[in-house]
């Protein structure tokens, strides 16, 4: 996903020499003209990766709430979890 603006921002990182020579190299084997254009393209692919992953967990806004609600704010235990529970206890 190539996304391009009319505005850019700045980001530099320090690597290691065997990281960096490693990296030219893969942007070598994967075609990429510049180092800079592999590493940009390799976090964007990740990103879209890992937001994807999370997105497809808690789909809307409205699965984050029930979600987040739950955690934060449990109700109190049916009869049925409360007879489990008991059982449990009964069968240990």
């Amino acid at each position: 996903m190539k996304e391009k603006t009319g505005r850019s921002a700045r980001y530099d990182m320090k690597l290691s020499k065997e990281q960096k020579e490693y990296f030219e190299y893969a942007a070598k084997l994967g075609g990429y003209r510049t180092l800079s254009e592999f590493i940009i393209h390799s976090a964007q692919e990740n990103a879209q990766r890992i937001v994807k992953e999370h997105e497809q967990i808690l789909k809307s806004d409205r699965d984050r709430e029930l979600f987040f609600n739950e955690l934060l704010y449990p109700g109190m235990p049916n009869q049925e979890l409360r007879q489990a529970a008991e059982e449990y206890v009964q069968n240990i």
